[in-house]
C-alpha cells in the first residue's frame, strides 16, 4: 500500500490552499473531496486582497469584483460610506469558482484529488493514518489535513478545536443580476437583522445576498427580511436561489492540530465572530498548515504546534477582541450602529479591517468601553 504524505480532507479554499504549497514543496497529497463537481456555494465570497501575499499565482482570474467602496445602513436609511485604501481593496468571488482555481493550480503542482469521495473514518493504525469511505476504499497517509467545512464531524472527534461550538446563523440568496447595487460597492444592513446583519456582495452579472445572526439560537425570520431587503436592492421578495447554514464562528483559543493531524478554515472554527469574514483565514489556514507539515515531513520539527501557536498569533488573538466587540454590539445594535458605524473616524477603520490593514485589537478597547458606557446610560 501507497503511503501519502498528506490526505486532506475537503477541496474548498483552505483545504486546496494547503494542497498546492504542499505539492509544490515535493509532498505526495491527495485532496478528497465528496461533491463530484463543483457545487454552488453559499459563501458571502468577500475577501481582503491581502491574501495575494499567500501564493505566487495571480488569484485576478478568480475574482468578480474588486470593492473600492462600502456602504452600510441602519433598516435602509441612516447612510454611512466607507472608501476602502485603493492599495488594499476587497474582493468578491463565487465560491464554488476560487476553489476549483486553487484546486486546479494544486493538481498543476503535482497534487492529485479524488472525488466523489466522502470520508467515513479517520483513525490511525501502527503511526499512520487510515482513512476510507462510504465504499470502503481506504488511503494511508503520514499526516491528515481536516478541511470540509462548518459540518466536519472529524475536529470534535479528536479534540481540536473550540470545546464549546459557537455559530452563526446564515441564510444566503444567489441572484443571476445586479439590481440597484452599485459597481464596485458592497452593501451591509445592520438595522433589519436582530443580533446579527445583512450584506449585498456584487457578483460578475449577479448579486450574492446575506442574513447572519450571531447571539442567540435562531436567525431572524428571513422572510421578513428579505421581504424588505430585496425590494430595496430592485428584486421580488421571491427571486434568489436560497440557502440556509450554521458557520462556525472564532470562540477562544484552542489547539488546532494534534501530533500530525490539522484543522482549517471553517472545519477549525476561524470564521470571524463579528463580520463573518471566512475567506481569508481559510487560506491562511491553508497556507500555514503546509508549511508547518512540510517542516514536519523534513524532519525539522517534532510535531505540528506551531501551526496552532502561529494561527493563534496571525488570527486568533485579534478574533478574542473580534467576538468581545461582537457580543456587546449585537445586544445593542442601534447603540452599537450610532457609536460604532457614524462615529466619524469609524468608516476608514471598517475600511482597514475588512482590506486586512488593521485587526479588532487595535480598535477593541475604545469601541467596548464606549457602547458599554452608552447602553448603561
Amino acid at each position: 500500500m501507497k503511503i501519502k504524505d498528506v490526505l486532506i480532507i475537503g477541496a474548498g479554499a483552505a483545504g486546496a490552499t494547503a494542497a498546492f504549497h504542499l505539492a509544490k514543496a515535493g509532498k505526495t497529497v491527495t485532496l478528497l473531496e465528496m461533491s463530484s463537481k463543483e457545487l454552488l456555494k453559499p459563501c458571502g465570497g468577500g475577501m481582503a486582497a491581502a491574501v495575494q501575499q499567500w501564493f505566487p499565482f495571480d488569484l485576478m482570474p478568480a475574482v468578480d469584483e474588486v470593492i473600492n467602496r462600502v456602504d452600510f445602513s441602519w433598516n435602509l436609511s441612516d447612510p454611512v460610506i466607507a472608501e476602502l485604501p485603493g492599495s488594499s481593496p476587497f474582493w468578491i468571488v463565487r465560491r464554488e469558482k476560487l476553489d476549483a482555481y486553487i484546486a486546479t493550480k494544486a493538481i498543476e503542482a503535482g497534487a492529485e484529488i479524488l472525488r466523489p469521495f466522502r470520508v467515513t473514518r479517520v483513525e490511525k493504525q501502527e503511526g499512520y493514518w487510515q482513512v476510507a469511505n462510504d465504499s470502503g476504499e481506504k488511503l494511508t497517509a503520514k499526516a491528515v489535513v481536516i478541511a470540509d467545512g462548518s459540518n466536519s464531524p472529524w475536529p470534535k472527534k479528536f479534540g481540536i478545536g473550540p470545546s464549546q461550538q459557537h455559530y452563526a446563523f446564515t441564510t444566503s440568496v444567489r441572484l443571476e443580476r445586479r439590481g440597484s447595487l452599485s459597481k464596485s460597492t458592497a452593501k451591509f444592513e445592520f438595522g433589519l437583522v436582530k443580533h446579527g446583519f445583512a450584506w449585498a456582495f456584487p457578483l460578475a452579472g449577479g448579486i450574492n445576498i446575506g442574513i447572519g445572526s450571531f447571539i442567540g439560537q435562531h436567525v431572524t425570520d428571513r422572510k421578513v427580511v428579505l421581504e424588505q431587503l430585496l425590494p430595496a436592492l430592485g428584486f421580488d421578495p421571491k427571486e434568489g436561489i436560497r440557502t440556509d447554514g450554521l458557520l462556525r464562528v472564532w470562540n477562544g483559543h484552542h489547539s488546532l492540530n494534534t501530533d500530525s493531524l490539522i484543522a482549517v478554515g471553517d472545519a477549525a472554527s476561524l470564521c470571524d465572530p463579528f463580520l463573518a469574514e471566512g475567506l481569508r483565514p481559510a487560506l491562511l489556514s491553508g497556507y500555514e498548515a503546509a508549511s508547518s507539515l512540510n517542516s514536519w515531513l523534513e524532519g525539522d520539527k517534532k510535531d505540528l504546534n506551531d501551526y496552532t501557536k502561529t494561527m493563534k498569533s496571525k488570527w486568533g488573538d485579534s478574533m478574542a477582541w473580534g467576538r468581545r466587540i461582537s457580543q456587546v454590539f449585537y445586544r445593542f445594535p442601534k447603540v452599537g450602529y450610532q457609536l460604532g458605524i457614524k462615529r466619524p473616524t469609524a468608516p476608514q477603520r471598517i475600511a482597514e479591517i475588512l482590506s486586512g490593514k488593521m485587526g479588532y485589537g487595535d480598535i477593541a478597547t475604545r469601541v467596548i468601553r464606549r457602547l458599554l458606557f452608552s447602553a448603561d446610560r
